[in-house]
């Protein structure tokens, strides 16, 4: 489990250290406080660190507010300090922000845009937390297999374009491993040690997109509490992740080039522009360019995120690299339930024949599953579904598909030729009207 936020407040006055304490704990966080510097100093290595500070100016002691921000960062970088304090002078403000302060905030106290500045600090250290945990997850379970030599034409454009701050496009189908290249290409990137933010077009709620692209600010509309960080502002300095891209509102696709073009925007309600220093790299696993042609989706748009394309290729064309995606995901797999499952010869073979529709997914899938449900070390190919076991089968499932879809077309084309008459449709499609209300009912279609 990822442990708590932790959130300290240092202020020499006791009522506004425990009125700030108790405004950041009705928000669900881990707080402790402290009177001065020395003993906030001490608070934090007695503790093994902080993750954000709030912190008084003008304390007594040796240590001030500007000289604990200048520890915290030496201690502990990606910390956020947020300085408090009733001296608000350009100056002093400008002096704790080159320190590294993630915000500056003036007495007398506005409580409620505490709580919102201390929220943004927040987002911003899970935001951190959620891509050090992401980097190290895929470092330990994914590795990208690139035997074939499809794979290894893929390869050697990631490492091409990661070396640059172009914008990628990436084609293929689903579960081929888009963001697993896209990750790599972040990973390799300049950018690499800045967020790496996924946003999925098709799961976002149309209602919802612009916010959560954009961002929103608090009142903007019914419910906005709090002022909310879009995904292009998480992304701040690192890489933001477009995926399923053809599955964008079409009315925001407009807003989105335009923030493409600008590189800034407005959260939604709000006034402030925004600056914007994000890489893009976006992917779908449809055709663009006849999404273009049918009007759905936006040509100057497609023509500001396919600068380079890079095109993933379905497993059944890297039939090579499977053997080798097995034997990785195994160990992975293995690793994580603590097994030691193998799979028969006879099992492997089935397997390196399949055709694997759901490309990579659906291998890591049933991997997974074999590993999970299998009480003995060997897996055999009785376990395996039938059609990866009788491939005649799904052969024949398939021509029963195209033959049904067949007949489904002839006699919708019969049925409007003679306006539902359905003794007219049968002669017209050279059968019995039995023989038609029989297929009508078989293929759902009564």
């Amino acid at each position: 489990m990822t442990p708590p936020i932790r959130v300290l407040i240092v202020d020499d006055e006791h009522n506004i250290r425990d009125g700030i304490a108790a405004a950041i704990r009705e928000d669900g966080r881990e707080v402790r406080t402290a009177r001065n510097g020395a003993d906030a100093l001490a608070a934090i290595s007695s503790s093994g660190g902080c993750d954000v500070v709030i912190t008084d100016l003008k304390m007594p002691g040796s240590v001030d507010g500007l000289k604990l921000v200048r520890k915290v960062r030496a201690a502990a970088p990606g910390a956020s300090v947020i300085i408090i304090t009733a001296y608000g002078t350009v100056e002093t403000a400008v002096g704790a922000m080159k320190l590294g302060a993630f915000d500056y905030i003036s007495k007398p106290l506005d409580l409620d845009h505490l709580r919102t500045v201390a929220r943004n600090a927040v987002e911003k250290q899970e935001l951190i937390r959620e891509n050090l945990l992401l980097k190290k997850r895929l470092a330990r379970e994914q590795k990208i297999i690139a035997g074939s030599p499809l794979m290894k034409k893929v390869m050697e454009m990631v490492g091409q374009v990661a070396a640059s701050d172009v914008t990628v496009f990436i084609t293929g189908e689903s579960g081929t491993g888009k963001e697993m290249i896209a990750r790599a290409i972040h990973n390799n990137s300049f950018r690499q040690d800045k967020p790496f933010v996924a946003a999925h077009c098709s799961s976002m709620p149309e209602s919802l997109f612009e916010s959560e692209m954009f961002g929103h600010e608090r009142g903007a509309f019914t419910g906005a509490l709090r002022r909310h960080i879009g995904r292009f502002e998480q992304a701040r300095g690192g890489t933001l992740f477009l995926d399923e891209v053809a599955d964008m509102p079409p009315q925001y696709q407009v807003d989105l080039l335009r923030v493409l073009q600008e590189r800034e925007l407005r959260r939604v309600g709000g006034e402030e522009i925004v600056k914007i220093d994000v890489r893009i790299i976006s992917a779908t696993n449809r055709n663009l360019a006849e999404a273009v042609a049918h009007g759905t989706f936006r040509q100057d748009l497609y023509y500001r995120l396919n600068v380079v394309p890079v095109e993933l290729p379905p497993l059944r064309k890297r039939h090579g690299d499977v053997p080798l995606l097995i034997e990785e995901i195994l160990r992975e797999f293995n690793a994580v339930h603590g097994k030691d499952i193998r799979l028969s010869e006879k099992t492997q073979k089935l397997l390196a024949r399949h055709r694997w529709p759901g490309n990579v997914r659906e291998l890591r899938n049933l991997l997974e599953r074999l590993v999970v449900t299998s009480d003995s070390s060997a897996v055999s190919d009785d376990s395996l579904p039938d059609e990866i076991r009788f491939p005649e089968q799904r052969q024949h499932f398939g021509l029963d598909s195209v033959v049904s879809r067949a007949e489904r077309k002839a006699i919708i084309a019969a049925l409007e030729q003679t306006a539902d008459n359905r003794q007219c449709a049968a002669d017209l499609l050279g059968v019995s009207v039995r023989t038609l209300h029989y297929k009508l009912k078989k293929l759902g279609m009564t």
